[in-house]
């Protein structure tokens, strides 16, 4: 950073004594990072490149967003607190355009968020292109949604409603359309160095031996040939989605400055997407490498120098003892990602509800390292995706289960294939060679309620609202940044129109992607309405969980294990007062003794979703179907 100061005439600039301060901070996570990938001569190199580019990205800095720089590196913890709740939307499908979401602010608002995720609006190439996650331009925004004014605007008038803004940065690929990509099939070699290409299948046949396939049914394999390149090409997910090579310094250089581009355009936190496959080892699965964490501790150290109030929340769709990794352990404890995904809570809280059994997801999550006390999880019910069964075999063999048989169940249960399933969801990516498979569909229709609906029962609709309530108390109690799908707080069902657009028939999991219908969404102030009913519930969740310091992300939730195999008891230490939090995930009524509750027991409790006392009966805690309680002493 010395070199790069002197390098610009900046020791009047104001602000300056600042930057150079966190060059200090973080100079050294900058090249513990690059020397852990990077020979000597390579890396200097690197870090001198990289130097440059902070400065100039400093320099170009808009003042509003330098003074937001200030006050998130005075709350660092700002992700981390209880307010902080998150909503996560496809532009086109909620709002239309850019412009049009700054008409539904008051909406968000009137939720409790604070945390926004587009999903990918950076320009894609035409379809098909994997829902925008097929890049050809990170630096401009589909034509459709508007442009990357438009994206600053609506950045300042989220931070104006003490909102942040979440968009994916796709790092393992980019589009065959990507101007490296035809610069590569031009035949320029600098260019050629940023993919992997084969002349022959030689190479790639020694890496297929143990390379999974993501998309086994429409892009087996993962090496395709291309006639402009005249060779082979590394395509992990779809022949028209090229993984580019992090092993050349110059893909590290590109990815940090499309980085600090977004982030100067008002992006508060990036979704890096794809982020465990980056690093190509032969001999293994290509996934959760250690050079991932290296290469992330790269692009954190360089977004805290020049641009501190942005933070990386990883995309690793990965086992327990590896997601833990991207937050940070070890030498790279608290210096890579700042969120990750919990996708095992979501996937054991989906696996409870359909077996009314607790003990799979206590055993998942008792496996959880500790995470940095400066990281959050982010925790969700649904996503844009599909349902992938990760059950570990070894955690199904512990409560007497086969993982194989329970993942099949599975998806038997919620493609409603199963005798009294409440679902009404569809299988995606059916593995015949393994026997896996994936689910698609709302969590309204996944849950109950469009089941309930179709059947016209009152009794079985009043189930699956209280079904829902109970699963995203979960989320919203766990700790981190809760994480709403759109659609799941009005009860949307799933939209099985996308059959009729060629673009996207192919592909169920539009089926859970649906348009907002606004007209819907104005029942919620209608008394007695299921949009309603499902409004207040998940409001009530925000408002509540706002007013519970124990509820901030720097605190773990921890699983104790109970007589009654329908009943998860989580509890959360904190100076403040501890937190019980205690879920029924049954239709029957259930007990269970008071003593689990730990250092609440044998004291006044208050039950702080309901915002009433909590009474012992004969011991025990009687709980109602699906009750979610969230306890607390009253002193």
């Amino acid at each position: 950073m010395r070199a790069a100061a002197d390098s610009h005439d900046l020791i009047s600039e104001p602000g300056i004594d600042e930057l150079l301060a966190r060059a200090r901070r973080w100079g050294a996570d900058l090249r513990a990072g690059v020397s852990a990938v990077f020979a000597d001569e390579a890396g200097e190199e690197l870090i001198a490149r990289l130097a440059d580019l902070i400065v100039a990205a400093w320099e170009s800095r808009p003042q509003q967003l330098r003074e937001r720089d200030r006050e998130r590196l005075l709350m660092p913890d700002w992700f981390q607190r209880p307010e902080t709740l998150g909503y996560v939307c496809y532009t086109d499908r909620f709002a239309g355009t850019l412009d049009s979401v700054v008409k539904h602010v008051d909406y968000l608002s009137e939720l409790g968020i604070t945390y926004l995720h587009l999903m990918p609006l950076l320009r894609p190439r035409p379809a098909p292109n994997d829902g925008g996650y097929a890049v050809a331009d990170y630096r401009e925004v589909r034509a459709d949604l508007g442009t990357i004014g438009d994206l600053e605007r609506l950045a300042d008038v989220l931070h104006a409603n003490n909102i942040s803004l979440t968009v994916d940065l796709v790092l393992n690929h980019v589009a065959r359309e990507h101007q490296w990509a035809v610069a590569a099939r031009a035949g320029d070699e600098k260019y050629r160095d940023y993919f992997y290409v084969y002349p022959d299948r030689t190479v790639p046949d020694e890496y297929e031996k143990s390379l999974p396939e993501v998309f086994p049914d429409f892009a087996p394999g993962n090496f395709t040939w291309d006639e402009e390149l005249n060779a082979w090409v590394w395509t992990t997910f779809n022949d028209y989605q090229w993984d580019v090579n992090w092993s050349n310094p110059n893909v590290v250089y590109e990815f940090a400055d499309i980085a600090l581009y977004l982030a100067n355009r008002g992006v508060d936190c990036l979704r890096l997407d794809a982020i465990a496959f980056i690093w190509k080892r032969m001999g293994t699965n290509s996934q959760n490498q250690p050079e991932v964490h290296a290469l992330t501790r790269i692009l954190r150290a360089v977004a805290r120098i020049a641009t501190p109030s942005l933070v990386f929340k990883a995309e690793a769709i990965v086992a327990p003892e590896d997601v833990v990794t991207y937050l940070g352990v070890g030498d790279y404890a608290g210096n890579v990602s700042d969120l990750a995904y919990h996708n095992s809570l979501m996937v054991q809280i989906w696996s409870a509800l359909a077996t009314r059994d607790v003990r799979l997801l206590s055993r998942a999550l008792s496996r959880f390292p500790a995470k940095p006390t400066t990281t959050a999880w982010a925790t969700y019910l649904r996503c844009h995706d599909d349902i992938g069964w990760a059950i570990d075999d070894a955690d199904a063999a512990s409560v007497g289960w086969t993982g194989y048989d329970h993942r099949r169940f599975l998806s038997e249960w919620f493609a409603g294939r199963t005798p009294y399933s409440f679902a009404r969801g569809e299988e995606f990516q059916v593995n015949e060679a393994t026997g896996d498979s994936r689910i698609s569909g709302s969590a309204a229709s996944l849950i109950g309620i469009e089941q309930a609906l179709d059947l016209g029962n009152d009794g079985l609709l009043d189930d699956a609202l209280a079904r829902l309530r109970c699963a995203y108390a979960i989320v919203y109690g766990f700790g981190g940044i809760p994480l709403l799908y759109m659609g799941d707080e009005l009860g949307l069902l799933n939209d099985h129109s996308y059959v009729n657009d060629p673009e996207r028939a192919a592909d169920n999991r539009w089926m859970h992607r649906p348009e907002m219908n606004w007209d819907v969404a104005a029942g919620r102030h209608q008394p007695g309405t299921l949009q309603a009913r499902v409004f207040e519930s998940i409001k009530r969740l925000g408002d509540v969980r706002r007013s519970l310091p124990c509820l901030h992300a720097a605190v773990e939730s921890h699983a104790v294990e109970t007589p009654n195999r329908s009943v998860l008891v989580l509890t959360r230490a904190h100076a403040s007062g501890d937190l019980v939090q205690v879920y029924n995930v049954s239709p029957e009524w259930q007990r269970i003794p008071s003593e689990l509750l730990g250092s609440l027991h044998g004291r006044a409790l208050r039950e702080e979703i309901a915002g009433s006392p909590c009474e012992i009966v004969d011991g025990e805690i009687v709980l109602a179907p699906y009750a979610a309680l969230w306890l607390t002493s009253k002193g």
